[in-house]
């Protein structure tokens, strides 16, 4: 049976010591602007799931993601040993480093708001010096009736 509070926790559990050993521990130059960001381990606490992102030096610079996933792939013996005795489980569950889309979708999304913030602006613009296309009052008056004399 599958206990997801259990999981919850051990998921938890695992990013606050991956992220403690790559901080401290793990001495790859390639590894020092990770972040793990979120981790899902499988109901049955098997295998576990460590979502990261790699920062840039500058906003302009993009990360190198190839050499952390090697360097990653490279350390993850070492950072499941540290799962291991972190946690005191009895099976320790084997890691996958996977590189979270979510800042990068994020990113997207921003582009295209603004996008449509200057396309409404640009709309707002035209209309505030549109002018009527046909007469000044387009609905039709009621005719008088004529005088019985």
């Amino acid at each position: 049976m599958v206990d997801h509070a259990r999981a919850r926790r051990l998921s938890k559990r695992i990013s606050q010591i991956v992220a403690d050993a790559l901080e401290h521990e793990v001495k790859d130059p390639r590894l020092k602007m990770v972040t793990i960001t979120d981790t899902r381990v499988t109901g049955d606490l098997r295998e576990a799931t460590v979502y990261y992102t790699v920062l840039g030096e500058t906003v302009e610079a993009d990360p190198d993601t190839a050499g952390v996933a090697a360097a990653l792939a490279s350390a993850t013996g070492v950072l499941r040993t540290k799962v291991g005795a972190g946690t005191g489980i009895r099976h320790t569950p084997s890691l996958a480093f996977v590189l979270d889309q979510v800042p990068d979708e994020a990113r997207r999304m921003e582009e295209l708001l603004a996008r449509t913030r200057e396309s409404d602006a640009e709309v707002a613009r035209l209309a505030a010096t549109a002018s009527p296309a046909g007469e000044a009052d387009p609905y039709r008056v009621p005719r008088e009736p004529a005088d019985p004399e």
